[in-house]
């Protein structure tokens, strides 16, 4: 099937270069998807599915143009080619638009580990059972656990084929296998949910399903009997889902396209310290088994280890070869195409570096504060770095988890929340592309009472 892919990407770039265009590329993704959601022990939903997916880029000499279809025919494919050229000739004149350099393409890759055939040992009836399996360890957890939004598990295997009139044509495959719990615990004092959740590329690495229950049944029930706390500042400690969220806005204010359109807290600052001198951010493409790992991005450059904060000092922004024109840089391999076939700037493995103290270390050494599992709404300005986000979390007194608190708001500045963190965990946890361990801000304002 990838030799297709690849013969249906190769006739686009040779199609659009007869037809006129200065350069073109083409990216096809097939998925193989399969995913259940099981509920109180039944099937509620059960979905298997192959998608593809062609997305066209082309360039007649500084104008740009992009089309996507899901029909890989030739005719349709070649109809589209023409289209999408005339279609560039309309355009505005862009001069920092092309394809990258030609001497960025390779054809030597290392063996990232991302493709697991063994994931096609577990039948549908199996990975159905895991899901109830998850479920079930969530009830059996706890008698507070009452309910469930369900046990899922997903399975999907990607294909993924670049081409360009660089002559470059690339494939590799992908698969990652997921496994989610949504248990409802209930007190007299009400109702709580929480989630937890497995990812991996490879079916030896990812949690069981009784350790996804059980972890999912432990962060409800300690939610139970929450309450308000008192305006004030104090110390904050993340934890890795938490944490999760900060990360991924410095993602955000380090991506090209928000510095190049001054979009971006950090803009103006590489060489600069701009958080504690124990932060350390990786966008590493090249981890083995990452869940973001690739050979290479959307636009077939070699992916890398980028850091983009190294020991506090503001090393590097993300680019793909547009916004890497627009600053006078290189390309990072963080080329990411939209659904429109048009390319941004995405993460791969972006992550806090993890630390040494284990998360009980981090809550100890609070004397007054809060722990916090879950932020909530949108609060956030990355142009200014301004934060203030709804949270749902612990207090801890004396180095202890207490009792549960909600209805809080915590705020600050996302530049002086990086220069303020105290304490970076040894708990790193990948779900998805963007991760962090548990961390301590030395002071934050809540909001509550």
């Amino acid at each position: 099937m990838t030799d297709l892919l690849q013969d249906v990407a190769d006739h686009v770039v040779q199609r659009a270069r007869r037809k006129g265009a200065a350069a073109a590329d083409a990216l096809i993704r097939e998925q193989e998807t399969f995913s259940v959601t099981v509920r109180m022990g039944e099937v509620e939903t059960l979905k298997e599915a192959v998608s593809r997916n062609l997305r066209v880029r082309v360039f007649v000499g500084n104008r740009t143009a992009t089309s996507q279809t899901s029909d890989l025919s030739l005719p349709i494919v070649t109809s589209l080619v023409d289209e999408t050229v005339e279609m560039a000739k309309l355009t505005s004149e862009d001069g920092s638009g092309g394809l990258p350099e030609a001497e960025l393409y390779r054809t030597d890759f290392p063996n990232l580990e991302i493709n697991d055939p063994t994931w096609n040992d577990l039948k549908p009836e199996q990975r159905i059972e895991w899901a109830r399996r998850a479920e079930a360890a969530a009830f059996h957890a706890d008698p507070a656990i009452q309910n469930s939004e369900g046990g899922m598990f997903e399975y999907v295997r990607t294909r993924t084929v670049v081409a360009n009139t660089h002559e470059f044509i690339g494939a590799y495959e992908g698969t990652e296998g997921s496994l989610a719990v949504v248990p409802i615990a209930r007190s007299e004092a009400g109702m709580q949910r929480d989630y937890w959740a497995s990812a991996s590329r490879r079916r030896d690495r990812i949690e069981t399903p009784e350790e996804v229950g059980r972890r999912a049944a432990a962060r409800a029930v300690r939610r139970l009997g929450a309450r308000k706390v008192k305006t004030c500042r104090a110390p904050v400690v993340f934890d890795p889902l938490a944490a999760q969220t900060l990360i991924n806005h410095v993602f955000q204010a380090a991506s090209g396209d928000a510095v190049y359109r001054k979009n971006s807290f950090l803009g103006d600052q590489l060489g600069q310290e701009t958080a504690a001198p124990i932060v350390t951010i990786l966008d590493d493409a090249r981890m083995t088994g990452g869940l973001g790992s690739a050979p290479f991005d959307d636009e077939g450059v070699p992916t890398q280890t980028t850091p983009v904060v190294e020991r506090g000092i503001l090393r590097n922004y993300l680019h793909s070869a547009y916004t890497a024109r627009k600053l006078g840089a290189r390309p990072t391999g963080n080329g990411s195409r939209h659904a429109t076939g048009a390319v941004g700037v995405g993460p791969t493995n972006f992550f806090l570096m993890p630390g040494e103290p284990p998360p009980e270390e981090i809550v100890s050494s609070v004397q007054s504060g809060l722990f916090v599992v879950e932020l909530i709404g949108f609060g956030v300005n990355t142009v200014t770095g301004d934060f203030s986000k709804g949270a749902v979390g612990l207090w801890i007194e004396n180095g202890r988890l207490t009792y549960p608190v909600h209805e809080i708001t915590i705020a600050g500045n996302l530049r002086q929340m990086l220069c303020d963190i105290e304490m970076i965990g040894n708990d790193l946890t990948f779900i998805g592309q963007v991760a962090a361990p548990t961390m301590k801000i030395r002071s934050m304002v809540i909001s509550g009472e």
